[in-house]
């Protein structure tokens, strides 16, 4: 286990690069382009990187990007879980 001391400035600049990166991989899900083996990695970093974003941002923040059963097959901020 490790711990991390920030203060709320980089508190709030590490939930914006997880958002980011959780927003760039929703995209590329739907990318009909990529493959699926591809795309079964990226739904597993996906749901790492949302495992961190409960971390740092509220719990309300982070209802937009909870993972849903199809993980990513349409957009998550569209989709109710």
């Amino acid at each position: 286990m490790l711990g991390l001391l920030i203060n709320e400035m980089e508190q709030k600049e590490i939930e914006y690069l997880i958002k980011r990166e959780l927003e760039e991989l929703l995209l590329d899900l739907e990318d009909n382009r990529i493959d699926a083996l591809l795309k079964k990695s990226m739904r597993e970093r996906y749901e790492k990187l949302f495992q961190l974003l409960l971390r740092v941002a509220s719990t309300e923040e982070c209802l937009p990007y909870l993972p849903a059963r199809g993980l990513c097959k349409k957009r998550l901020s569209d989709s109710i879980y």
